[in-house]
């Protein structure tokens, strides 16, 4: 994805293409799975991409963000298409199946892929995720609390990745939890987030919808209900529903269903389970449900996902 043509230097003047210099040959297509080669004994890349070459409809396991520097490009994803222009940070969840297009000839963008699979396992990490169910643009009119925070910590990042140092591994994981903490808290500080809430209140309340997606991801498999979880969260259904919509911006089945989809997915690429397996493991309750729910969320079938995706040769 880099070129030798442009050799732009960080003010540390190395070189954005060296450190690259171990990645042999063009991206690894599978299908439309594009198989990530991270640098050597890490989990992450960073590319400055100067490339005029449009990347068709494609979905890899690490998370991706895209920074332009130079230039626009469009995005299209599975909830939509948008326009990314220099200034604005675009975070593309794992898994998600998106096109880039260059709008402008000549242009520049760095691109950071991460493999968050550890991450993601951490204690309070599931309230986090939830905002990445669908690609997520930063930018200073929307995020104006802690967009130069998260420009600059993507800036530690690929300076870190780029100088190799000793302990760089180890910096930019502890760069990437703060990547993570800052959304969550500015998300968590939102005064919005509960407008009808006690200020005294509102920490409970986070505290409980917390604990309480962390019970959904270990208990997405079982027979979960709306009465049930609203109970055991402390609210009558009405107020549960309301909440939940207000902290996720999922209604309660369909962050169900999302949870459930997600688990389906990892398991689809394993061959020896069959759908209706695959089903019944993620928790739902008939393979026409998740047939139906899976086309609608992800756009196929879990057989054409299966085939298209998953099986390799």
């Amino acid at each position: 994805m880099t070129s030798k043509n442009r050799q732009p230097k960080s003010p540390d003047n190395f070189s954005y293409n060296e450190i690259n210099a171990d990645f042999v040959g063009s991206r690894t297509l599978e299908n439309e799975e594009e198989i990530v080669e991270y640098h050597s004994n890490t989990s992450h890349r960073v590319w400055l991409n100067d490339l005029d070459t449009d990347y068709p409809f494609h979905w890899h396991n690490a998370m991706e963000i895209i920074m332009p520097v130079e230039g626009s490009l469009d995005v299209t994803h599975t909830s939509g298409e948008l326009t990314l222009s220099p200034g604005q940070i675009l975070f593309i969840p794992p898994r998600e199946l998106h096109s880039i297009s260059n709008c402008d000839k000549g242009g520049t963008r760095f691109y950071f892929l991460m493999d968050i699979s550890s991450i993601s396992k951490l204690k309070g990490f599931v309230g986090i995720e939830a905002f990445f169910s669908t690609p997520l643009l930063f930018d200073k009119a929307t995020y104006p609390l802690i967009y130069d925070d998260i420009y600059d910590i993507l800036l530690q990042i690929r300076n870190e990745y780029y100088r190799n140092g000793e302990y760089a591994e180890l910096i930019i994981q502890s760069l990437i939890l703060q990547l993570f903490v800052k959304i969550g808290e500015n998300h968590s500080n939102a005064v919005e987030l509960f407008p009808n809430v006690r200020p005294g209140k509102h920490k409970e309340y986070m505290q409980r919808f917390n604990h309480l997606l962390e019970y959904i991801d270990d208990h997405y498999m079982e027979d979960l209900n709306l009465d049930s979880i609203a109970s055991m969260a402390g609210f009558s259904k009405y107020h549960f529903s309301r909440l939940f919509k207000q902290y996720t911006d999922f209604t309660f089945c369909d962050y169900l269903s999302y949870r459930r989809i997600k688990a389906a997915t990892e398991l689809l690429s394993e061959p020896e389970y069959s759908i209706t397996e695959v089903a019944m493991e993620s928790g739902f309750p008939s393979i026409s449900t998740f047939n139906r729910l899976f086309k609608a969320q992800i756009g196929c079938t879990p057989r054409e996902y299966r085939s298209k995706n998953h099986i390799r040769t």
